[in-house]
Order: C-alpha cells, then structure tokens, then sequence
C-alpha cells in the first residue's frame, strides 16, 4: 500500500486525525495498543479497572517528587485504540477562551476564533446548537442532568452559598460556577476518539489501522522523515509515507523524537543516540495538573454502599445490563466547576470535581486497587488550572521499549503552593455550608486537625498527584522556544509534525481530552492546506 500519512498513536489527536485524512488521502496508523472493543473500555465506570491494568495501560511512573513529599507519582496513559480517550473519566472541557488567546499569540492560526470553529465542527452536542456549541458532528457529547446522585443538587447549592454561583454550561459563554459536567458517553457507553472518529474511518479502503505495532524510531533521508521503524508480533518492520504525524501523547511522542535524535544533545548522547537536530526543548516545558481529594463520611447513602460490596456490585451489572442505566453508565464526576482562589486572578485558576463515591490512590508499593471505602464516603476534588511548575520527559537509553524518565517537578514554585493552599481551604468553605453540611457525618481526609497553613501545605504535598493532563512537551512555540512551528511541523526537519497534547503552547483550564481531539481536528486542516 503507497502511503501518504502515517499516524503514529490512535489516542484523542491520532484518531481525529486518521478520520479526516483519510477522506482525501493513504493514511495507515500504527498503534502500540490493542483493541478498544473491551467490556470494561467501553463500560463508562470501568476506568477504575483500568486504572492499573497494563494490558491497556502504559503504567508510567515520575521519578520520586519532593513536591509529593518524595512520592512517586503514577501516570496511567492509554495504550489502546482510543488511546487515553478510552481510559479517562470521560469530561469534556474545552477550556477557558484566554487559553486559546494565548495558543494564538503563540502559534498564530490557534486562537480562540479558530478553535472555536473546530469545536462546532466535531461536536454533536445533546444540549444542541448555538454560538458556543456545535451541533451534527461526529462527537456525540451528553449533557449528563439524568440519572446523577442526589446529593450533586446540595453540592451545587453549598457552592452557591459559598459565592459560587450555579454554571448550566461550562463550555459556554462563562467558564466560572458550579454545575454538572458533558461527558463522552453516548447510549450508556464510554464514546472514545476511536468509537466517535477511529472506527467509522476504518470502513475506507483508504485507512489501514495496524495494532500491537510499537514504532521505534523515525526513519531519516537527511533530515526529510521518509517513513517509521516498528515492532509487530516480535517481527521489526518498515513503513514508508510522504509525511510522518507523531501522535503518541505528551510521554509518546517526546520520547520517539529523542529515540529518532531529535532533543537535548546531552540527553541524546548519554542514551548513545546519534544526535540528528539539537533542540533542548523536546521533552522539556512538561505541564500537569495537579489534584487533592478532600473525604467526607456521610450521614446519607453514597455510591461506596452500593458499589464495594459483591451484592452491590451484581445489582448495579444487573441495572445496567437491563437498562444501560445506574452508576456503571456515568463517570463519577457527576458535578464541578471552576472558580478563582483570590479576587486579583483574571480568570478561574481551580476546578472542582463533586464524587459521591470516595477512595484511597495506591502509593507506590501499596496494592494497585482502586476499591470504594468501607463507610458511606463522599470526596470533593481539585486542581490547578494553569500552574506554573514545569518537568520534563527524557530517555534514559536507545532501548525503545524502556520507560523515559519523568520528572513532573509538582509545587515547585511558591505560586503554586499558595494558591493551592487558597484552594483547599476554600474547599472546606464549600463543604461547611448548610445544604451540603447539614449531611456531613465528619471529615476523614485530612481531618479536622489539619488546620495550619504549614499542616495543610504538608497534607497536599503528601496527597496529591496528577489529574492525568500531561501537555505541551514537544509544544508550538517561536522559533527558539519550542518544538514546532504553527503547522505542527518539527522544527529542523522536514516530513515530521506532532499532533496530541504535546503540541499545546500552554496548558488549558480543565480537562485535556477535548483541546487534544479539537487539536487533531484543526491540524487536519493544516496539514490538508485549509
């Protein structure tokens, strides 16, 4: 098969990607992964499951982070057709429109107006069409008002009597407030890039979809990328294109740029990889958010009722085998919503998650279970929207099968940590208001004697980790200070773009699964001439 495209990577870009290229072109996609048509990838609350399930799971681990408190962090990241899309809890945020102003500054052809128009265009969005959302595209996106816990209604009434108004719409004119998050659920199943895009383009002649196909290295004519070196069925392979699209992730792709000897010279020949283009960026600016959970015991029925005991778990299969319906069909962010720790910031710079359910994240060496706790718990989550802490992604050899070095650097900068510290006491604001308070058994994590600011910072030091957004390792940027130009091509060669989360000039305010498909989506059409 002559190939015009190869996309390396199904996850939330690639699979946009392949769908819209290959209406006009040869496009074949290689994927380290497996299928997506898997009960607990397409079960909506089967995440949890996946959450430690190296079958679909790329299980990264960061370097011990003494912004965690010397924890090492883990960092699920989808290995499978959908990529991430197919493991996360299923938001969908765009993110705040000064975010995208930013992009435009950056990357000129990325503001707000032209993401905009890619988030209509890909969008079938239940709650219809208008100025902000789209309508009749592949996309199916709920509006998630039926079937939530109730105690989601006194979450969004504390939030109001703690000045944080009710919000219909976070994607809408105002991200600021309160309310329930869209999901990508569509029919009480998880709607992945693979279901929403992937899958429909697998229908063309056009598109080839190759699995278990681990690519090694970009393959070089000079510096023109003429085609991939890859691993299938224990088998290395070859696979000629006109051009090569990295969509491997913001881990991924970094990764197979320094194997292909594009990075940080250093790094590049302390691994005995020969050094093709010098660019200290690739892997570098690694931006994540970071999140804490704050854990109720109940005086009324939770999720962790229902769903830790054997009983409870065969009645709510049970509910949803007979009626694609009950908690197994939703994510467990039932609620949310953004607000700003200080009157000074311009735009919110939190995000909150309201969970009817509570658990304890495994540390490292602790059994990878994720198991609802043994009382009637309820936890209420947040995280920093734009921190201003920075990592990076390096290998440490050639070998193309070992896990880079992560280095997430989490509350390396007082900024963080203060604002952080604002956040969580507002969170106890929240929770100390009368229609959420009046249901309130007692607070377990931290507990009521976690009080001083020294106490609290420690507490989230020792609790937090990632909300699973890594972004902007390989990002667009000015010549000089990033990766790649605004048509996603890498700079120093030709042949070459990345499209996924590392391409973001700076992390967006939310969840990164819709920015990651909108940017597949607006890179087609770059790299198509629009």
């Amino acid at each position: 098969m002559d190939v015009d495209y190869i996309i390396v990577g199904s996850g939330s870009s690639g699979s946009v990607l392949a769908n819209r290229l290959s209406e006009t072109a040869r496009v074949v996609v290689l994927e380290a992964g497996g299928s997506d048509l898997l009960p607990y990838v397409q079960l909506p609350l089967g995440y949890g499951k996946l959450f430690y399930d190296p079958a679909v799971n790329w299980m990264y681990q960061t370097e011990p982070d003494p912004g965690l408190a010397g924890n090492r962090d883990h960092w699920p990241r989808g290995k499978v057709l959908g990529g991430s899309s197919s493991i996360n809890a299923m938001v969908y945020i765009r993110g705040h429109r000064a975010d995208y102003d930013e992009w435009g500054q950056a990357a000129p052809g990325w503001g707000w107006d032209d993401m905009l128009s890619a988030y209509r265009a890909l969008e079938d969005n239940e709650a219809g069409a208008d100025d902000f959302r789209g309508k009749g595209g592949p996309l199916f996106i709920s509006r998630n008002r039926r079937g939530l816990h109730w105690l989601v209604e006194d979450y969004i009434k504390a939030c109001g009597e703690a000045g944080l108004p009710y919000n219909p719409d976070f994607n809408g004119a105002e991200q600021e407030g309160a309310g329930t998050y869209q999901m990508t659920i569509k029919g009480g199943r998880r709607n992945s890039a693979a279901r929403a895009f992937l899958r429909p383009a697998m229908k063309r002649d056009t598109l080839q979809v190759l699995t278990k196909a681990h690519v090694t290295r970009v393959l070089f004519d000079g510096k023109r990328a003429v085609g991939v070196e890859y691993v299938q069925g224990g088998q290395t392979r070859t696979l000629k294109a006109r051009e090569v699209i990295l969509s491997g992730g913001a881990i991924n792709s970094p990764q197979l740029l320094q194997l292909s000897g594009i990075g940080p010279g250093e790094v590049l020949s302390k691994a005995g990889v020969p050094v093709l283009v010098d660019n200290p960026h690739v892997g570098r600016n690694l931006n994540d958010h970071q999140g804490i959970n704050y854990t109720w015991e109940m005086k009324v029925a939770t999720y962790n009722g229902i769903l830790r005991p054997w009983w409870g778990k065969a009645l709510v299969g049970l509910q949803y085998l007979l009626t694609r319906g009950g908690p197994l069909a939703k994510s467990i962010n039932h609620g949310g919503g953004f607000f700003r720790t200080s009157a000074d910031e311009p735009r919110p710079n939190m995000q909150l998650y309201f969970q009817a359910f509570s658990t304890l994240i495994p540390r490292n060496g602790e059994r990878p279970l994720l198991t609802p706790d043994p009382f009637q718990g309820l936890s209420i989550g947040l995280s920093n929207c734009r921190p201003t802490s920075r990592g990076h992604i390096h290998i440490r050899s050639a070998d193309p099968f070992a896990h880079p070095q992560i280095v997430a650097n989490a509350f390396s900068t007082d900024k963080d940590v203060a604002e952080m510290l604002l956040a969580v006491r507002y969170l106890r604001t929240i929770a100390a208001q009368p229609s959420f308070a009046r249901w309130v058994k007692q607070e377990l994590r931290p507990g009521p004697s976690v009080t001083s600011d020294t106490d609290m910072i420690q507490d989230f030091r020792e609790r937090s980790g990632t909300v699973y957004h890594p972004s902007c390792t390989a990002r667009m940027a000015p010549e000089g200070e990033g990766v790649l130009d605004n048509h996603l091509r890498v700079r120093g060669v030709e042949g070459l773009r990345v499209c996924d989360a590392s391409a973001f000039p700076n992390l967006i305010a939310g969840n990164t699964n819709a920015p990651a498909m909108a940017l597949g989506w607006r890179g087609a059409d770059l790299i198509r001439g629009k």
